[in-house]
């Protein structure tokens, strides 16, 4: 399965496999539909190597591969 993850608003909105997940007003991610395992791992990879790296200016849509 693989997971992909598009930017909508930098450090706010991402969607992973067409899954809206955003911030609230706690600073927590949140997503209306439950996220699959494999979903949620990608997204947490995709925050630390991305989200919270202060060298990316503007966030790349990745694609995660299980293998």
């Amino acid at each position: 399965m693989s997971v992909e993850i598009i930017p909508v608003k930098d450090h706010q909105e991402y969607t992973v496999n067409g899954h809206l997940v955003c911030k609230d007003q706690f600073n927590n991610w949140t997503c209306k539909h439950d996220l699959s395992s494999t979903e949620m791992n990608a997204f947490k990879n995709y925050e630390k190597m991305v989200i919270n790296n202060k060298a990316f200016t503007k966030h790349a849509k990745a694609t995660y591969k299980t293998k």
